[in-house]
């Protein structure tokens, strides 16, 4: 039987949480805010953020405050800014940079306590990998952009849970983002990416706040949008899949992050050869060669395992630089690196050979939730200095009104 996806999202919409997956998400939106923190700090969409300049309780990592709607699109476009923030491989989209930030924006501007906005963030992320597995990966690879469609309807799901709608107005809701909900995959490399996660958390705003005055949508919206968007309509069932999520703990692409992983206690610096094998879908993603810019030393196997012989942070953002790209040393050290595709592995598994030992690593196998914490956390601090404590400690404290103002200050 076919699954009724949109009954699926609306169960999500006021489930009690799964404690594990509730944990994971403290420790999503910890590394959500750094990452928007340091995205705001780069200063490249300054000149974007300064032409929205409406009125509002919600907080925007500029400093300003907006209305839920315009907060919810600023902020999930500055903390995919860096592209470095959680992906969930079931569906391929990043869940976090959308729902964190429309759950948030919607929370303030209904005084509600962090815990409920952690849980509706939560439940939004878990409604945003369902409606993915549904779309399926046909919607992926025809060229749609998971984060911003699938996510669009997950943000639908964070509101509406916050505005306590009726399942009849999720309903109505839903209908309406699937008209709304949009996002190409050809922005990539572009700011129209991170745009995509920003302009998705604001549908899912919007969507919710109108089905709420009353707008109506058809019953079965999802299912148009599938029709005409390259969905296979997957069975789905219900499930807390956020355990489940990966934290990029290497400011690169995603799919360096097994090769990486499976290395970290590799001897590098004297090796020969290094023979990396990893799923076929990456050769056109992260395989580019011989780099020579910080950009795409971000999508290559050679330079990144020559870094990391080199004793370079990949979790470091500046360690992406053009200088990085084109150093003697390290383009010298590419040669010994060579890179082919393993059907037998799966996207988020590698295996590599190093003058003939083998290390292997599989993202599908989460890190316990301590060792997750902690590597988040050095993360956090990484991007924004001793602000990441104070991040956490309002976290875990429920003190929504100092969580947010660590976002600006």
């Amino acid at each position: 039987m076919a699954t009724d996806i949109t009954a699926l999202l609306i169960r999500y919409a006021t489930a009690t949480p799964d404690a594990t997956a509730r944990d994971i998400m403290r420790l999503s939106l910890l590394d959500w805010a750094a990452c928007g923190i340091a995205g705001r700090a780069e200063g490249a969409f300054d000149g974007w953020s300064a032409t929205l300049t409406t009125q509002g309780p919600a907080t925007r990592f500029d400093g300003a405050c907006s209305t839920a709607a315009e907060a919810a699109l600023v902020n999930g476009t500055l903390s995919h800014a860096l592209d470095y923030d959680d992906t969930h491989f079931d569906h391929i989209g990043h869940p976090s940079v959308v729902v964190c930030a429309a759950a948030l924006a919607v929370g303030e501007a209904q005084n509600a306590p962090l815990d409920a906005i952690i849980d509706a963030a939560l439940v939004g992320a878990e409604a945003s990998i369902a409606a993915g597995l549904w779309l399926g990966r046909a919607h992926y690879q025809i060229g749609f952009h998971q984060t911003a469609t699938a996510g669009a309807f997950g943000a639908t799901v964070s509101a509406a849970r916050l505005l306590g709608l009726t399942p009849a107005r999720t309903r109505a809701a839903l209908g309406l983002c699937a008209t709304m909900a949009s996002g190409l995959k050809s922005q990539f490399g572009t700011m129209g990416k991170p745009l995509n996660a920003g302009l998705a958390a604001r549908t899912g705003v919007e969507a919710a706040h109108w089905a709420q005055a009353g707008m109506t949508a058809p019953d079965d919206g999802l299912h148009g949008f599938g029709d005409t968007h390259h969905g296979a309509g997957a069975t789905v069932a219900f499930d807390w899949r956020m355990p489940r999520v990966s934290h990029k703990f290497h400011a690169c692409c995603h799919g360096l992050h097994a090769c990486l992983e499976a290395l970290r206690d590799a001897p590098l610096a004297q090796a020969q050869h290094i023979s990396v094998h990893t799923h076929p879908r990456w050769l056109t993603v992260c395989n580019q060669p011989d780099p020579d810019t910080g950009l795409g030393a971000k999508f290559s196997y050679r330079q990144v395992i020559a870094m990391a012989a080199h004793g370079h942070d990949t979790g470091d953002i500046a360690a992406f630089s053009d200088a990085c790209a084109r150093d003697r040393n390290l383009v010298a050290y590419r040669a010994r690196v060579s890179v082919q595709g393993d059907d037998s592995l799966t996207e988020m598994q590698a295996r590599v050979i190093v003058d003939g030992q083998r290390f292997d690593h599989d993202l599908d196998a989460a890190l316990p939730l301590d060792a997750r914490k902690t590597r988040i956390q050095q993360k956090a601090r990484a991007l924004v200095g001793a602000r990441a404590d104070d991040l956490w400690a309002a976290i875990t404290t429920g003190d929504r009104d100092t969580f947010a103002q660590l976002l600006t200050s």
